[in-house]
């Protein structure tokens, strides 16, 4: 737990604002200059990582995303715990990430009171358009969360989930391949 009114936070929250909005006025043709402003931005950032415009997080340092990850437009992270986004892992437009929760007690939340958990995202993930998680969840490898969702608890590995509340509709089988070829 930690105030969210703290000063240093602050600097911090600007420094990160200074550079997405950096990063969001990029072209796409400017490849090295996104790649070296999400270095800076980001915990680590992997290989091959493609960040859609109108991108904005917290503080940037609290997030880490593997190989091979699509972020779509409007992406929000709000990072003040950690975030990890596995390798080849797909957020679709307008997904956030919430890993932080103020107090349910007023006076504690009035006095900034805010307790981080982390989010982790495995590999291999979809996430719809328009999702969003919150603070201390995990969604496991392989697995498609359906646009709109609100996922509030951890999702296993292999499933289409999807809801507010988010649950596990089921699982993802052979069954579900279209024969496109990999």
């Amino acid at each position: 737990m930690y105030n969210d009114f703290d000063g240093d936070l602050f600097d911090l929250r600007v420094q990160a604002k200074k550079l997405f909005k950096e990063f969001n006025r990029t072209e796409d043709e400017e490849t090295d200059r996104r790649q070296e402003i999400m270095r800076q931005l980001f915990k680590k950032v992997g290989e091959r990582v493609w960040l859609e415009s109108n991108f904005t997080c917290e503080f940037g340092k609290n997030i880490t995303i593997g190989n091979d990850v699509y972020i779509n437009f409007g992406c929000t992270l709000l990072d003040c715990g950690q975030i990890t986004i596995g390798d080849n892992t797909l957020l679709g437009p307008n997904v956030s990430a919430f890993s932080g929760n103020h107090s349910l007690d007023s006076a504690e939340r009035i006095a900034g009171a805010l307790i981080p958990k982390p989010i982790t995202i495995g590999n291999r993930v979809w996430i719809g358009g328009g999702c969003t998680i919150l603070s201390g969840v995990t969604i496991g490898d392989d697995t498609v969360i359906g646009a709109g969702s609100v996922v509030t608890h951890d999702i296993p590995s292999g499933v289409l989930a999807a809801g507010n509340p988010c649950r596990v509709l089921r699982k993802i089988t052979d069954k579900d391949k279209v024969g496109f070829p990999v």
